[in-house]
């Protein structure tokens, strides 16, 4: 047997680290040796763990049999796998661990030993070279293939990035050029072609310095060396160049430099937009902003800028404004079609303007308006013949598809100085002055009154403040007394609405029930009226019984024509406590003949529930026999017109016209009453004809709702 490979045991350790020498020290001194040769930072616990296992592999390996130093390769290659790559790493390694290894194993240092010892390390140290050298060869191939990748993906994307360029190059709207730094055409896109009027050869031939207008060159040239020698990347300027046929171009140019890889100017790349197609598209968008469609006259918009152009320090020093308002338009379009609707229009246009075509500005300023201003007319009277003109010009048919269609305007007239005018002042004066030649029968035209218009302006702000007014309770209910005229008792009252006006006093409802009934507070009005009446007619007819007076309400037009009126009555005489038989509904001739059949059937409802209806103003011929035997009344109330016919004793027919219209209602079976009755005269004649009640001043002025209580108690004693 060989003696290298045999160990004796040996009763007493020599080394160097003596007795007390342990397989913990031994990693504990490893690792304080090469902690540092790391290429990456391992915890100090961690590391001697790591080393501690190596230890006992290079243990097992000293004394086992048959001896191998596989185990020393092995720990080499592991210090490498482990980052240790440092040069001192393998030395401090030998030298600690030859000088210590042997003394856990407490084996003499004689020459079996350490040979089996060597032997070890010289193996970890060729484990350590050869693994330090694989991973050297593995770390120079991964930088191969990284360089070899970068370099791939830097052409690729040199590859993509010209590809964008030569799509936007060759597509581009916008003219692109690329030009040597002495100014030679290298290349171009169509759309460069298109602005200059070159062919391709044509335009290889020439130079930057061709192309430029003369008077721009030598700017141009200027710019184009500050940025070789300024260090900036590019500048834009508006530029004329000259086409191939000669004709100027206005452009707008964008120069950049573009440098080598070393830095040195290389070439120019020229994008050039042109301004004239530009500012001719800009002039046709103007102009269509400012012109209507359908008519090709100028629209709203243009025509405020030519009042607010009037109304200017510099304009004439007197404007006339006609609003022409096409009446029922809406007919026509719902008639025929939206298609001949907008063919009336064009021809309306047309007439207007050949009428007004040498003295003023024509314009469609809505969907049915046309507007017409006469800057420094010659006088009232020249205006109003030519909208006269105007007015019978397009009273004649307009012919469509061999159809005749009637048009007819209203038309409101402004004349006034410019001094101090506002342009919105003066189209709102035109528009309420359409509305006043509508309001006064349509298809004709109407002057501008300021007085008026301030009544009015007045008016709408009173009515605008009606919601509020409610809220503070500034609203309050009188009650005219109705009497018998063949006695002389009071057995009716006729709700009045007053408003207690802050500042104006105490208003009738006559006073604002028209624009209630266009702004829709008509209905929350006529509502409150309803319910604050029948509350006080149910009190006086829980205490009085039958004794009490009939109530007698106005309905408006709104409130006949709102579906929720029957609920809303029954609502609220349940509420009140009243029973239907005590009341009275009126309303006037004018909303009755305005009723539709549904309404009709509505209002008849209430009837056959005990309300009674009353029709006003009758006599004032707004209404026909049919309806008036369709409505389901009991009385009539003569309007204010006919008693002075009674008192005067020189008009018989007068007379005779009253007596039939009572002869009428009594063949209808309709009592007879009578409103404004201001003289006892009235009541002789009244009671004479055959009419039952009467109301007015004769009989005192209406009452409060406590004065009638009073009335109640002092006449029930």
């Amino acid at each position: 047997m060989n003696m290298v490979d045999q160990v004796p045991t040996a009763p007493e350790p020599r080394g160097g680290l003596g007795v007390s020498a342990s397989r913990e020290a031994v990693a504990r001194s490893w690792a304080s040796a090469i902690s540092n040769t790391s290429l990456t930072s391992i915890p100090r616990d961690e590391l001697e763990q790591l080393l501690l296992g190596f230890v006992d592999e290079l243990l097992a390996a000293l004394t086992s049999e048959p001896f191998s130093t596989v185990v020393g390769q092995r720990v080499g290659a592991a210090l490498v796998t482990n980052d240790f790559v440092c040069s001192a790493t393998v030395e401090r390694t030998i030298e600690l661990l030859g000088n210590s290894l042997l003394a856990p194993l407490r084996l003499p240092a004689d020459s079996r030993s350490n040979t089996r010892l060597v032997r070890l390390l010289g193996a970890l140290a060729a484990g350590y070279s050869d693994a330090l050298r694989d991973r050297t060869l593995d770390q120079q191939e991964l930088s191969k293939t990284a360089a070899v990748n970068t370099i791939r993906k830097a052409e690729h994307a040199l590859r993509i990035s010209e590809a964008k360029f030569r799509a936007v190059f060759t597509s581009s709207a916008v003219g692109i050029g690329v030009t040597a730094m002495d100014g030679r055409v290298l290349d171009f896109n169509d759309a460069m072609l298109n602005i200059l009027g070159y062919s391709a050869d044509e335009l290889r031939r020439l130079s930057v310095r061709d192309l430029i207008h003369p008077d721009d060159r030598a700017s141009l040239a200027l710019s184009t060396e500050e940025l070789t020698v300024s260090g900036r990347e590019h500048f834009r300027a508006e530029k004329r160049m000259l086409r191939n046929d000669g004709e100027v171009v206005s452009t707008l140019i964008a120069v950049s430099l573009v440098r080598d890889t070393a830095g040195a100017p290389a070439y120019h790349v020229t994008m050039v937009e042109n301004l004239n197609e530009l500012r001719l598209l800009q002039d046709q968008l103007l102009k269509q902003s400012l012109h209507d469609v359908q008519t090709a006259l100028p629209n709203r918009s243009q025509f405020l800028g030519w009042l607010e152009s009037a109304a200017g320090s510099k304009g004439p020093e007197r404007v006339a404004l006609c609003l022409f308002d096409i009446d029922g338009f809406r007919v026509i379009n719902d008639g025929f079609s939206h298609d001949v609707g907008n063919r009336v229009l064009l021809s309306v246009a047309n007439h207007l303007r050949a009428v007004f075509g040498d003295v003023g500005q024509v314009a469609r300023t809505g969907g049915d308006e046309f507007g017409v201003l006469i800057r420094n007319p010659a006088d009232l009277t020249s205006v109003i013949e030519k909208v006269e003109a105007a007015i019978e010009l397009l009273a004649e048919p307009i012919y469509v598809d061999d159809r005749g269609i009637a048009v007819s305007v209203s038309v409101g007239i402004v004349q006034r100085p410019t001094k101090g005018v506002d342009a919105a002042e003066l189209l709102r004066a035109a528009d309420v002055t359409v509305g006043w030649a509508k309001a006064d029968g349509r298809a004709q035209w109407a002057l501008y009154d300021p007085d008026r218009d301030a009544r009015e302006r007045v008016r709408c702000t009173v009515v605008a403040s009606i919601p509020g007014a409610m809220e503070e309770g500034q609203f309050r209910i009188d009650y005219e007394p109705v009497h018998l005229l063949a006695d002389g008792r009071m057995v009716a009252v006729h709700a009045m609405l007053r408003w207690e006006h802050p500042t104006l006093g105490v208003l009738s409802v006559q006073d604002f029930l028209g624009l209630t009934e266009a702004t829709g507070i008509a209905i929350r009005l006529g509502r409150w009226t309803l319910e604050q009446a029948c509350t006080q007619a149910g009190g006086w007819y829980e205490r009085f019984g039958d004794a009490a007076p009939l109530l007698c309400v106005e309905l408006t037009a709104r409130q006949c024509r709102e579906p929720d009126l029957v609920a809303d009555v029954r609502r609220i005489l349940e509420a009140a406590g009243l029973p239907e038989r005590r009341l009275r509904l009126s309303l006037g001739e004018r909303i009755a003949s305005a009723l539709t059949d549904e309404q009709v059937d509505e209002l008849s409802f209430l009837t056959d529930n005990g309300v009674r209806l009353v029709l006003d103003d009758y006599g004032s011929g707004n209404i026909g026999l049919h309806r008036l035997r369709q409505i389901p009344l009991e009385a009539v109330r003569l309007a204010d017109v006919i008693l002075p016919a009674l008192s005067t004793e020189d008009d018989p027919i007068s007379r005779n016209a009253v007596g039939w219209l009572i002869a009428l209602a009594g063949e209808l079976g309709y009592d007879v009453l009578a409103q404004g009755v201001r003289a006892e005269s009235e009541v002789a004649a009244l009671r004479e004809i055959g009419v039952h009640a009467g109301q007015g001043a004769y009989f005192g002025p209406a009452l409060t709702g406590d004065e009638v209580e009073a009335y109640l108690a002092a006449t029930a004693r």
